[in-house]
């Protein structure tokens, strides 16, 4: 099939191509049903639209959904609310706003459904790059694009896909520094003799496009934040044992004393850039959350940090509001699922339900329950392969897939829900993509091994495509027999 270099070009672009175009039907077809607010677009459509209107979240009348969906959405005040997510996936929003106008619900979500096209592009630049491989690209493009975790989130006006999507963009980033450093560094060692420390490498453009993507995420959720953290703590690792490598005689403090400090000036400065711009709308207008509360009598600081302009202090005494709700928020919620149940898929979050004569229509963001425990499997697998082999690629998988999981196994309390793992949700396929590579095999394996790798393989795929095909409906608020649904219910915590 690819004996002739224009068969190869057109392999190369046109399998990935073929499966953005897929995610692409599949998150914008009939998006603007169901015309009604789904779950927190109660929030996020509605302050974006007062972010577009006064560069602030503005506060509602009682009960202003109806109003607003009926197309009267300009009854909001000018008195602000208090908002817990930083602005930049509601100005995101607020983009589709300005396009289709408020009264549009495709307004509301096409900023997310383009996310999520954009993410399955991404998925393959990020296997390709792993992989070396179109086929693994477009396999793993592929079950990102039919996943239903991931074509819900597309569909709702929520600020989760917009994180996964700068998370992706920094994790990308990171693989690119890792090559670019390594380059770098052998360059540095060949031309000079003493090789004690090491360099202090300061072009590094792709460490310093990490550190904004990962900004960029910290500016939609803090959850951002994690990731941030834990890929510097990688690339810290990763320079390190490429110095040890190398030949460096003090690899260890030459890493932590000498690159390490370029390292974090090269990423937290600019993520924090990026984070503080986020918020222009608040700085640049008076109406703001707490934009006046060191102005007011005995709020300013005083003593050593007096100095500190007032809209400075304003600002930091909301962020740390924002932190004490984050962490005392503790509603009971019928929807909200442990993290340690995530992996599991025990408890979905239903986002709508509307039913009458026996029919109803439902969004619920469920996974493809194949893909998704495959996913599990597949991750606990490339585990032992990487303790085992220290298989890097492995490695650097799983390292998304931590920094998206883990913390949130410290607040087993909080109120949070299974939707969240959208975040490190293309590093689960970019890990089953993984062992889907080794069960294929290679050229230099028998061939009897390969066909069978090849068939079960297929048998998959093919599974999992018929499997979105059947929970498609409840993914996109189809309008839908009560015995047909009753049928996705696998498990009691689907209801």
């Amino acid at each position: 099939m690819l004996r002739t270099p224009l068969r190869q070009k057109l392999w190369h672009w046109g399998g990935p191509v073929a499966v953005t175009l897929l995610a692409a039907v599949l998150r914008l077809w009939n998006l603007g049903t169901p015309h009604a607010l789904v779950f927190d677009e109660t929030y996020y459509v509605k302050d974006s639209w007062t972010l577009l209107g006064l560069g602030y979240e503005a506060g509602w009348p009682e009960n202003p959904n109806p109003a607003f969906v009926s197309g009267d959405v300009d009854g909001y005040g000018t008195n602000p609310a208090f908002v817990v997510h930083p602005p930049l996936g509601k100005w995101l929003i607020a983009l589709g706003l300005a396009v289709f106008g408020a009264q549009d619900s495709v307004g509301w979500r096409i900023s997310t459904a383009l996310a999520g096209i954009v993410a399955v592009a991404l998925v393959c630049v990020a296997a390709r790059m792993l992989f070396r491989s179109t086929l693994l690209a477009t396999i793993a493009g592929g079950l990102m694009a039919v996943d239903g975790h991931a074509i819900v989130l597309s569909r709702v006006a929520l600020l989760d896909n917009f994180l996964m999507l700068f998370v992706l963009l920094g994790f990308i980033a990171v693989l690119l520094d890792r090559g670019h450093s390594r380059r770098r560094l052998d360059a540095w060692l060949a031309s000079h003799e003493n090789h004690d420390w090491g360099p202090a490498l300061w072009w590094r453009p792709w460490l310093f496009a990490a550190g904004l993507a990962f900004g960029l995420a910290s500016a939609v959720k803090w959850s951002g934040l994690y990731f941030l953290a834990v890929f510097a703590v990688y690339t810290v690792l990763v320079d390190a044992l490429a110095r040890r490598r190398a030949g460096v005689t003090f690899w260890l403090s030459g890493t932590i004393f000498k690159q390490g400090p370029v390292s974090f000036l090269l990423t937290v400065p600019v993520a924090a850039s990026v984070y503080l711009a986020s918020w222009t709308g608040w700085f640049a207008t008076s109406g703001g959350y707490y934009r006046n509360w060191a102005a007011d009598a005995g709020n300013a600081w005083q003593g050593a940090l007096a100095w500190v302009p007032l809209d400075w202090q304003s600002f930091w005494h909301y962020q740390v509001s924002i932190y004490n709700f984050h962490i005392g928020l503790s509603t009971p919620h019928s929807y909200q699922a442990n993290p340690w149940s995530w992996p599991l898929l025990l408890r979905p979050t239903s986002f709508y339900y509307a039913g009458e004569d026996g029919n109803a229509a439902l969004i619920t963001s469920l996974a493809n329950p194949l893909i998704w425990w495959a996913s599990i499997a597949a991750a606990g697998y490339l585990l032992y392969r990487f303790a085992r082999y220290r298989e890097w690629r492995f490695g650097f998988i799983l390292t998304g897939v931590a920094a998206g999981w883990v913390p949130w196994l410290f607040y087993p309390s909080r109120t949070v829900f299974q939707f969240y793992a959208i975040a490190f949700e293309p590093f689960l396929i970019l890990g089953l993509t993984a062992v889907i590579g080794i069960i294929l095999g290679t050229r230099d394996d028998p061939s009897g091994r390969r066909q069978s790798g090849i068939r079960l393989m297929a048998v998959f795929l093919v599974a999992a495509v018929l499997i979105s095909a059947f929970f498609y409906p409840v993914w996109t608020g189809m309008n839908l027999p009560e015995p047909f649904i009753r049928s996705h219910y696998w498990l009691p915590g689907w209801r």
